[in-house]
């Protein structure tokens, strides 16, 4: 789909108009490895057209799901006849290693024909990302896991799953959702408690439950699952993406420009705006719209006693990990001092040398810690050659390139394309100077 390398950005100039941000990516996967729990057609809208997304669906058919994808973004699953031998070809092996998401496959694979094989998953190079609390939880609900370690690949199978009390040791996205989808058909009641509460995790409950699924306390850490016999099938909507949204607000920032987002989802961008507002950008709203006005500079806040803003990730409704690449960037052409705290990931500040090429003032305290001594709008960034490491941090440095004095080349642009749809042909319609080499 992408058979081009790198972006050439020519920075430096302002953007206007609007941009409607991408279905939510991290949802979307979800919600289709729950297309698996039931062998009637499940058909989602907004979904985002992406890498991630499609090479999931890739394994998908390769299971023998039935779907069908149409350019606006609407995918029809079918799970109602698997070939089980695809588990045990090199075509499983190779594709389900390309994204972290084909973990989301376990819970309803077991759950629904009681076994479940995955290799260790690929996405992301941004530092340890253990899949215990996924196998932890299935094995609570009766499951029994088999891990080769030397062919990195793991089993899981049950002859039964029975609903019980389980308490995550880590407050996990992927996990809650793994979990979640291996409890609906399990027999009796399951409470899973210290359950990540994001808005994903609360959209596939909602799916679920239109699928028949009896689930409480949805939105809260502690989630209370009744088993069914059997889901039907459902029509369930993407939220918009929270990350693409916080995205085009720092670039926005960034570039000086005057930049609507419409349809941003406001209701459900938790602390996200507040955030960036500590930065000193002007947000304004217009009923779901989101309004950033052309800023000539931003100013950092500093906390009631003077000191240096902090800002860190956390667990929703805590700050999004994965905006804190975009909160580091955006910091550099602010006026005023930042620490950038990133908990949960230990290596997803290491992109910070391409920015100091650029000019930028950080100093990277360690593999968790960055401060930002931002240099205000009058002393820009300039372009250089780079590589994207990872996907936030890849839109990271493009919006930096954006930004930036002269020419910029962007190299591994596959990771920014994993995440993010026609990302160039969006900002171009903004007046972004981007082409794909």
């Amino acid at each position: 789909m992408y058979p081009q390398d790198a972006f050439e950005v020519v920075g430096g100039k302002p953007l206007s108009g609007s941009i409607v941000p991408q279905g939510a990516k991290n949802e979307a996967l979800q919600v289709i490895c729950a297309a698996l729990l039931t062998t009637e057609e499940v058909w989602l809208h907004n979904v985002p057209l992406i890498l991630d997304v499609l090479h999931l669906l890739d394994v998908l058919r390769g299971m023998g799901v039935k779907v069908a994808v149409e350019e606006n973004g609407t995918v029809a699953l079918q799970a109602d006849q698997i070939d089980p031998s695809y588990f045990h070809s090199i075509r499983f092996q190779e594709d389900a290693k390309k994204i972290r998401g084909s973990v989301m496959l376990i819970g309803p694979m077991l759950a629904r024909f009681g076994r479940a094989y995955l290799p260790k998953p690929g996405g992301d190079k941004i530092g340890r990302r253990r899949l215990d609390t996924h196998f932890q939880g299935l094995e609570h609900l009766g499951a029994r896991l088999q891990y080769d370690a030397r062919q990195e690949q793991y089993f899981v199978e049950a002859r039964k799953l029975t609903g019980t009390y389980i308490l995550m040791d880590e407050i996990s996205v992927t996990g809650t959702a793994n979990i979640v989808m291996g409890a609906v058909l399990a027999e009796g009641t399951t409470q899973i408690y210290n359950a990540a509460c994001e808005p994903y995790v609360q959209q596939l409950c909602r799916m679920l439950t239109n699928m028949g699924a009896k689930i409480s306390g949805i939105g809260s850490n502690l989630l209370t699952i009744e088993g069914v016999g059997q889901l039907s099938g459902t029509q369930h909507r993407i939220l918009p993406d929270m990350i693409e949204v916080g995205s085009f607000i720092g670039l926005a920032a960034m570039t000086g420009s005057d930049i609507t987002i419409t349809n941003a989802g406001v209701a459900h961008l938790g602390l996200i705006p507040r955030v960036f507002g500590k930065l000193g950008i002007q947000i304004e709203y217009n009923g779901d719209d989101i309004h950033i006005p052309a800023q000539d500079s931003y100013e950092i806040q500093s906390f009631i006693d003077g000191s240096v803003m902090t800002i860190y990730d956390a667990p929703w409704p805590g700050f999004s990990p994965d905006l804190m690449s975009i909160i580091l960037v955006v910091a550099t052409q602010a006026k005023g001092s930042l620490l950038v705290h990133q908990k949960m990931f230990e290596s997803r500040l290491f992109f910070v040398d391409k920015l100091i090429d650029m000019g930028a003032r950080i100093i990277l305290c360690d593999p968790h810690r960055a401060t930002v001594i931002g240099l205000g709008q009058q002393h820009p960034l300039k372009g250089i050659a780079m590589s994207s490491p990872d996907i936030r941090a890849g839109v990271a440095l493009l919006i930096a390139a954006l930004s930036a004095e002269g020419k910029s080349i962007i190299k591994n642009i596959n990771q920014i394309d994993r995440g993010y749809q026609q990302i160039d042909t969006r900002l171009k319609a903004l007046g972004a100077d981007i082409k794909r080499l």
